[in-house]
């Protein structure tokens, strides 16, 4: 059964930017459009920025350098710098990496609000108006009212692809089956000794699998990330089998996820030392995610471009984290193969590989590009790309561009040399430009 029906929409922004999504890399779109000059509004779906590491509670941020060059440069810095000067000092002292949730909210908050940027929460993508090949309106299903947004140009930072999707671009996901990463269902957990901690988490899980502490033989264990003196951020617990584009399937994993945390809570009490008195405290409003569309752009970036260190005429930053493809299976084969290439998959201290601004230009469509996890990428480049500091870099590439092309509403027209300047004036890590 089906229905049909109109409806007449208002249109309550009119902007030179409409970017979705309000994690690390919306954020950095936003800002850096903003600061060259356009006005922008961002649509976020939950109620704070921050996406995996606000609403979905990963514990840290991953490298922001290759080991000598600080690569997540610009809007990146910035972000890391605030975290530093403004955290408690149990944050400085056990947990310089992992996340201080709520600082980090109060951060994005601030750099949104001094860049001029339009925003709403509660607010996410539900269509396009698409002709013949430029968006000329977003749909947005915001608490209280549905309105349009008209934009000159698009930057589609949802995590999933969403605003691509909705606008008929190509897009992959998963393996050649179709099968995706694990997500996990994080949380946040108090009473942690963290002097008599000992790594790595995942010493005992034999013990437990043989006690059937756990309802899935899950060998791949992350482990609790310190956040202050007695807390901290677990990223634990493989929920296979989801499909973080449907509601029904999210549905299931957070329920999922939710059961499977408290025999991690068993685990950790019972197993490892320092977490006698632990207690998970709370547990995340949205599953971890860690794959799902790969939207096709201009160019996809692929495995021999992380294998040859790659260079890029066309390039607008570059990255280190290895191939970090969490198995889709839970079996001792599939944990195998992740570890062998995360691994073998990763560089020596400075090495990088660049990003092409053609893996964020979208095939197809005049006005829209993509940041953070859902850029043109194989599924190998996906598992680097995806972790926040490398959003930062596709988010601020993206901005700066989608800024650049307002007068012609073709993000192909601007000229490569001009975005890489006004990248590095934000601060970007662009060794190979002119």
């Amino acid at each position: 059964m089906s229905i049909e029906y109109k409806i007449a929409l208002p249109v309550k922004y009119e902007v030179d930017v409409f970017v979705a999504g309000g994690g690390p890399a919306g954020v950095a779109a936003a800002v850096a459009a903003a600061r060259n000059g356009a006005s922008v509004f961002l649509a976020e779906n939950g109620g704070a920025f921050g996406g995996a590491a606000v609403q979905a509670l990963v514990p840290a941020f991953m490298q922001f350098t290759d080991g000598v060059n600080f690569i997540a440069d610009g809007i990146g810095r910035e972000v890391r710098d605030y975290i530093k000067e403004n955290a408690y000092e149990e944050y400085k002292k056990y947990c310089p990496d992992s996340i201080p949730v709520e600082l980090l909210k109060v951060c994005y908050d601030g750099m949104l609000t001094k860049a001029g940027v339009y925003f709403e929460f509660f607010t996410r993508v539900a269509d396009t108006v698409t002709e013949n090949g430029t968006i000329k309106y977003v749909v947005c299903a915001a608490k209280g009212n549905n309105y349009a947004v008209k934009a000159k140009t698009f930057v589609d930072c949802t995590g999933d692809g969403d605003l691509a999707a909705l606008a008929g671009a190509d897009f992959e996901k998963g393996d050649k089956s179709g099968e995706m990463m694990a997500t996990t269902l994080c949380a946040i957990w108090n009473g942690i000794d963290w002097k008599s901690v000992v790594r790595p988490d995942s010493r005992r899980l034999d013990d437990a699998f043989k006690n059937k502490v756990f309802s899935n033989e899950d060998r791949h264990l992350p482990g609790i990330w310190p956040i202050s003196r007695s807390t901290g951020g677990s990223n634990a617990g493989h929920v296979y089998d989801i499909d973080g584009t449907l509601s029904h399937s999210l549905t299931l994993g957070m329920v999922k996820g939710r059961r499977q945390l408290l025999e991690y809570r068993k685990y950790y009490k019972e197993y490892l030392s320092g977490y006698e008195n632990a207690e998970p405290i709370i547990s995340a409003a949205l599953l971890g995610v860690r794959e799902t569309r790969r939207i096709t752009g201009d160019y996809i970036l692929n495995i021999n471009d992380f294998l040859s260190r790659a260079v890029f005429d066309d390039e607008i930053g570059r990255y280190a984290y290895p191939i970090d493809i969490h198995s889709g299976k839970n079996n001792k084969a599939g944990y195998d193969d992740y570890e062998k290439k995360f691994r073998e998959l990763r560089y020596k201290p400075g090495e990088s590989y660049g990003i092409p601004y053609r893996s964020l230009t979208v095939k197809g469509i005049k006005n829209l590009l993509t940041a953070g996890r859902c850029i043109s990428a194989d599924r190998s480049m996906q598992a680097s790309v995806r972790v926040m500091p490398c959003c930062f870099i596709t988010g601020q590439a993206a901005g700066t561009a989608a800024a650049l092309s307002k007068d012609t509403c073709d993000v192909r027209k601007i000229d490569i040399k001009v975005l890489q300047s006004a990248l590095k004036r934000l601060g970007a890590y662009l060794p190979n430009a002119e």
